[in-house]
Parts: structure tokens; sequence; C-alpha cells
């Protein structure tokens, strides 16, 4: 994975980064982030709450006995510029709010939370930005706050619909996430488990694979290895267990093959990961939430990073949430922001 360059001017456009929950751990990390690795002060800019931000500054900055790190308020992207010195640039992208307190779920942390991701998506989109990287959300807060999305996967759908000017299903979108030696690649997100499975189709796990495909040769790998997991146990064992492999899963494999693209399966869900992670695959497509992120998340949090697939930007997350009983502490761990941070770069280093 390639790191972080600490060289000025190593980006011709800023890097934004998302608060989060105002409630959470968000603000936290972002702040533990830039103190950690001071190179990025130079090259990030934070669509947030500046009061909420201000907050965990100086939380992080009382538990690790440093200079605080100013926060300098710009009105606008049009102001970005580098300044001298341990300053980190700051966007009051969000109506101004009270302070919330730490872990309790709220509107008015979800609103705070829905409107930074809105400013940084625009941003984004129009190219102000090379790519964003958000911090955690409560899915609770965001429907309190009355967005009618379940999460950033679903609202980065709809904004960037919007903003092509087409409906949600003409921009078909997937969840990917990687830990070191393991990426997997959802066919369905956040829906119950009974529908996941009725989202097994012939049609959205051939998508599922031409989106993957397209975005690892978008980031340089045009022959990426994409193994796809069964959905029944031993992948149906030949249909004794269950008919999706024979009629839908494989169908759609011999499609995406006559398209040229390098991908095999139905693997036995219980050893394809296991098999990606010892080198045989780059991928593994799974056939819903849990059956992808258990494995990724086995292999530890601190580092786990979510890909939006399918968007016109590049968006990457931590692969974890807003850890409310951690929020106020100082001790939120921003490893895996460090790491969405790293994975953004890198995929706008190799993306046009």
């Amino acid at each position: 994975m390639k790191s972080f360059s600490s060289a000025p001017g190593t980006l011709p456009r800023p890097l934004v980064i998302t608060m989060g929950d105002p409630a959470g751990i968000g603000p936290e990390i972002v702040m533990s982030a830039v103190r950690q690795r001071p190179a990025l002060l130079e090259q990030v800019v934070v669509a947030c709450d500046v009061p909420t931000l201000r907050r965990a500054c100086d939380l992080v900055g009382a538990k690790d006995g440093k200079p605080t790190t100013a926060l300098l308020e710009i009105g606008d992207l049009d102001d970005w510029s580098r300044p001298p010195g341990n300053v980190l640039r700051v966007v009051q992208a969000c109506a101004r709010h009270e302070r919330v307190p730490f872990g309790r779920i709220s509107g008015t942390a979800g609103l705070a939370a829905a409107q930074c991701i809105a400013a940084a998506a625009r941003w984004t989109l129009h190219g102000r930005t090379m790519a964003m990287v958000t911090a955690p959300v409560h899915k609770e807060a965001l429907a309190l706050a009355g967005l009618e999305h379940p999460g950033h996967t679903e609202f980065l759908q709809a904004l960037a619909a919007e903003h092509a000017g087409v409906g949600v299903d003409r921009m078909p979108v997937r969840m990917m996430l990687g830990a070191p030696g393991l990426s997997t690649v959802l066919v369905s997100i956040h829906v119950s488990l009974r529908q996941a499975i009725e989202a097994v189709t012939f049609a959205r796990v051939l998508e599922t694979v031409r989106i993957t495909a397209a975005h690892f040769s978008r980031c340089g790998m045009p022959n990426a290895r994409i193994a796809v997991a069964g959905l029944n146990p031993h992948a149906g064992e030949g249909g004794l267990f269950g008919g999706e492999e024979l009629e839908v899963i494989a169908p759609a494999i011999d499609q995406a093959r006559s398209e040229g693209l390098l991908v095999s399966g139905p693997h036995p869900p219980d050893t394809v990961f296991m098999r990606a992670r010892q080198g045989e695959f780059d991928v593994v497509i799974a056939m819903y939430h849990d059956q992808g992120l258990i494995p990724v998340k086995l292999l530890g949090l601190e580092h786990g990073v979510n890909t939006t697939l399918g968007l016109p930007l590049i968006r990457t997350s931590p692969d974890h949430g807003t850890a409310f009983d951690l929020a106020g502490t100082g001790r939120a761990d921003p490893s895996s922001l460090l790491a969405a941070i790293d994975d953004a770069v890198r995929m706008g280093g190799a993306r046009p």
C-alpha cells in the first residue's frame, strides 16, 4: 500500500475529509490522524462543524501533550492554499449548532454529518477536490435527521446520480471492504437477510463483477483476479443445498468471462476468503453483507477501509462505526482513517 506522501505539492487539489457524526469519534480521529502525520496539514481540508472540530482538537491535544494544532477556517475551497506551520484548513460545511453531547444519538448530529457529506461530495464531483474520505456516521442519527438513505453508500449514490442528471438506478454502486491481504465486494448492502437472498439475481451478480473489474482497471489492475463466492454452504454442492449457484451465479460468471473478465467461481464461501488471503485472488465478491464483512473485520478494524465502487468520484472511509462508547475519551485509534487516506491517494494517483 502506498503511503501518504509528505512532499509539498504532491496533490494538485486537496483531499477532503468529513468529520462524521459529531457525537462520535469521527472528529477525534481526524485530529489524531493529522497529529500523527503532520504532512497531512499541507494537503487536506476538513468539511466539518468548526466548533466541534475545535473541541476534538483540544481533547486530543490534552491527551498527547503536544502543542495544539491550529485550525484555519476558510470560507470556500477557492481559499485553499498551503499555509505555513502547524495549521489545518477547515470549512464550516454544515449549519452551526449547539455542541452535541458525546455518545448520544440525535437528529442534530445526523443532520450536521449529512450536510458535511453533501458539501464534500459536491466539491469532489465538480473536481475541486481529488477524493473524499468520510469519518463514521450513525445510521439512526441520519434517519432522525430526515435522511432517507440508510448510510454513506446510498447517500453518495443519490448525490452522484443527481449530479449526473440520472436516476439512482442508472448509477449502480457497490461497497468494497478491504484489509491487508483481503478485499471483498458485496452484491447487496444494508438490507435484511431475506432481501439479500432475493437480491442474488443474474443481473445483479453480473453488474457487481463488471463494477469490480472496472474499479480495479481504473486503479491500474486491468487483469484483477475476481473470485465469486456461492450463496449456499459448499456453493450449493451441485444443487443439493440450493440452486442459486447453478441457476444464477454460474451463468453470470460465464457471461462475465465471455466479456474478457478474469473471474472464477462460484467458490465455497467458507474457503474462498482464505484462498484470497493466500494470494490466489485479488478480490472476492460476496453475496451479502455479513458473508463478506466478517472475514475482513476478523483481520482487524484498525486497518480496514471501506471504498464505494461505481461512483464518478473516489470515496473511502474507515471500516468502523462511531464508537459512542469511546467518544470524548481521546483514545480512539486513527489507524483505519489513515489507511483510508492512503487508499484514496493511491486511487487518485492511478485514476485520471
